[in-house]
């Protein structure tokens, strides 16, 4: 479980790519999220959950199979690209953002940025089949961002960023065209899904 709080970014050190289907890569990771990490760990990359299989230092592998390169941006990093991180979160810990689980559902690109002096608003296109669960005011989770959803069209919708989550993320430097990780939030999924249920049988 995460809450989609972004503890920082990593670099992406090395890849190697036995088959199509499979990679591993290894991510050299911020020295505040290094303590206390062991094998079998999870931690979010672009909100993507993944399982630390070796560990050294500051540096964690982590095996990328099929569907997740298929399914996520992460199949296209390179090396020296950085990722979004996010450490499980434990019991007790202070939920900032909204309950996710690290699977991402979908992928989508920018389509435009509106740029002031203090914010930044990003426009993405709608993915006709999340349609339903992308609300006004509603949770999403880009690239591993607890983010609300600001406006909703026919064809996009928007977040409105601040400073802090512009320094603190990869937003910073996200520009039209970009592919970001889609976790739509899973109890407004859960309501939206249930209801067109109802409905259908009456």
């Amino acid at each position: 479980m995460f809450t989609g709080i972004v503890q920082g970014t990593g670099i992406v050190t090395s890849i190697t790519q036995p088959s199509p289907d499979f990679r591993t890569h290894t991510i050299e990771l911020p020295l505040h999220m290094a303590d206390n990490l062991q094998i079998g760990a999870s931690v979010a990359h672009n909100g993507c959950c993944l399982t630390i299989t070796d560990f050294n230092g500051r540096e964690a592998s982590f095996d990328l199979m099929g569907e997740t390169l298929a399914k996520t941006n992460l199949g296209t990093l390179k090396t020296g690209d950085r990722v979004n991180l996010e450490r499980a979160a434990r019991f007790g810990d202070e939920i900032g953002g909204h309950v996710m689980s690290g699977h991402i559902i979908a992928t989508t690109a920018i389509t435009r940025i509106d740029q002031s002096e203090h914010n930044r608003t990003i426009w993405f296109a709608l993915p006709q089949d999340l349609k339903p669960y992308i609300l006004t005011k509603g949770f999403i989770g880009l690239d591993g961002c607890s983010l609300t959803i600001g406006e909703v069209n026919n064809d996009e919708f928007n977040v409105h960023l601040i400073p802090e989550t512009l320094t603190r993320t990869l937003f910073g430097n996200r520009q039209v065209g970009d592919i970001i990780n889609v976790e739509i939030d899973p109890q407004t999924q859960a309501v939206v899904d249930t209801v067109a249920r109802i409905l259908a049988a009456r």
